[in-house]
């Protein structure tokens, strides 16, 4: 997968698997991973699909409604990469945190559906319930912050809640943060996830 890797300044920092929203590229949310600890190692990935020339991480049938059979493909081979990627860079691969916005917040989450160990935590910026009808593994002791919109359009608030209410069902700690921007990215937001960050 095309990506971007930043060696960190502290081996004992985890690191961040950076992760694009429609349209977006690896570049996007470097910044953000900056400003959360400039210390950290960076992993950020280009999703490998293209909608109507827009990098997603995995393919949509309509706005909000997912491919399934895409979305378990695309988190399989991403759940691969980390692993290749943490062999090629060296660095922990069981102290990644993702931080996934919008459809990369998707997969993050969906991560964290299919697998026990995949993340450490995630910090998911307007995400939504990526997949219903899963049976969560054990998800004990993964730290989880969720960044929603009271006003979102694309991402209705009962995502977020019912979100944290199935990560909390399967162990994890969630903390769900609230903004009314819509489906933006914000600076306060940014600054909440790093609160959250800062007292792991």
């Amino acid at each position: 997968m095309k990506h971007i890797f930043q060696q960190g300044t502290n081996p004992a920092k985890p690191t961040f698997l950076m992760l694009h929203g429609t349209g977006g590229n690896e570049n996007d949310l470097l910044a953000i991973a900056a400003h959360i600890d400039p210390e950290a190692s960076v992993l950020s990935v280009r999703g490998n699909v293209s909608e109507n020339g827009m990098p997603r991480f995995f393919k949509r049938l309509s706005e909000g409604v997912f491919d399934m059979e895409d979305l378990k493909f695309r988190t399989e081979e991403l759940h691969e990469f980390i692993g290749q990627a943490a062999e090629e860079h060296g660095f922990d691969r069981g102290n990644v945190i993702a931080i996934g916005y919008s459809n990369g917040a998707n997969i993050a989450a969906n991560l964290l559906f299919t697998y026990s160990d995949a993340l450490k935590g995630a910090s998911l910026h307007h995400p939504m319930v990526p997949n219903r009808d899963a049976d969560l593994p054990d998800l004990t002791d993964v730290l989880v912050f969720i960044a929603a919109g009271t006003n979102d359009p694309i991402c209705p608030a009962e995502e977020s809640t019912d979100l944290e209410k199935l990560l909390k069902g399967a162990g994890a700690k969630v903390e769900l943060h609230w903004e009314d921007f819509g489906h933006q990215l914000t600076m306060p937001e940014v600054e909440a996830a790093k609160d959250w960050y800062d007292k792991l």
